[in-house]
């Protein structure tokens, strides 16, 4: 890795860790909104680095819809345990047992949108005035439109056309009761910086980033993994393919894509040849163009 490189991802690491320092003096109660994929990974081995020795002093929020991969699920718990964190889990099956959603049905169903409502009740039980996410501007569209300190009014809502500047790195977290904040301590990553950045820190990640054999079915020329979360359509095959994730969402709308990269180095070759947005591959994205940006002015991460 070229020195005007780690330059650049040193820059990046100091940048997130002043906006997560930020978060821990301007909020009373901030929390870290933890997925389980790469980036809410990265951000918690920043929040790590931001408050060395002392251990992170927030709690993470995971919000499980009860569709996750296995593999996240085990990394998280793992996680927690190693760095002797305070894990909030919010349950998409208690919003839907309370009759707060309804669940889905059919053959495509989700439980994606459904957990804004989740989300927002863990927040507020939780009285969370500060959540830090991982997402990043060049994600995806409306992931676009973001500033590092995103406002949110009382009902969890964001207006894209009402934010607030942010001039010289001074971010205003000033709030009335019942607001929040959703604050993106790395929205200026790329995917190549954050695999860069894995490489230069060795950070460890869920083995459903790297290549390996998974039962899949490929449905509107996205490849899914086979679970019970899935109903297989009659013209559809279940088979054995040699995949690996680019995000971690719920297993029923997270496209794998076709690799043999088993290692960081590959990983860093076949992104950098790639033609296909990170995104891609996630079907709850292509219900609808504004589908992102809708789910995120309801209180989405």
């Amino acid at each position: 890795m070229v020195n005007y490189t780690i330059d650049h991802l040193r820059e990046l690491e100091s940048e997130a860790i002043f906006v997560i320092r930020e978060i821990a003096s301007q909020f009373e109660n901030p929390a870290l909104l933890f997925s389980g994929g790469k980036d809410s990974i990265i951000l918690t081995h920043l929040a790590k680095k931001a408050f060395y020795p002392a251990k992170i002093p927030f709690p993470l929020i995971h919000i499980d819809t009860g569709h996750n991969f296995p593999e996240t699920i085990k990394f998280r718990d793992d996680l927690v345990n190693e760095l002797g964190l305070n894990l909030i889990v919010g349950l998409v099956q208690e919003s839907i047992d309370k009759g707060l959603v309804k669940e889905e049905t059919g053959l495509e169903a989700s439980r994606n949108f459904l957990q804004i409502t989740t989300l927002l009740e863990t927040l507020e039980v939780n009285k969370i005035d500060g959540a830090m996410g991982g997402a990043r501007r060049d994600e995806e569209k409306a992931r676009a439109k973001e500033r590092f300190f995103s406002h949110r009014d009382e009902f969890g809502q964001w207006d894209p056309k009402n934010q607030r500047p942010e001039l010289w790195n001074l971010f205003n977290g000033r709030k009335n009761y019942g607001e929040h904040f959703r604050v993106f301590p790395i929205s200026n990553w790329t995917e190549m910086d954050v695999w860069e950045y894995i490489k230069l820190e060795n950070i460890e990640l869920p083995s459903l980033y790297f290549s390996h054999k998974r039962d899949c079915i490929v449905r509107d020329n996205v490849i899914l993994a086979h679970s019970n979360f899935i109903t297989v359509k009659e013209n559809e095959v279940v088979q054995e393919l040699i995949v690996r994730f680019r995000t971690c969402g719920d297993m029923p709308i997270t496209g794998a894509i076709k690799s043999k990269a088993s290692t960081i180095d590959d990983i860093i070759q076949e992104v950098a040849t790639t033609r296909t947005t990170e995104r891609g591959g996630r079907a709850d994205d292509k219900r609808a163009e504004t589908a992102m940006e809708d789910r995120k002015k309801q209180g989405y991460f």
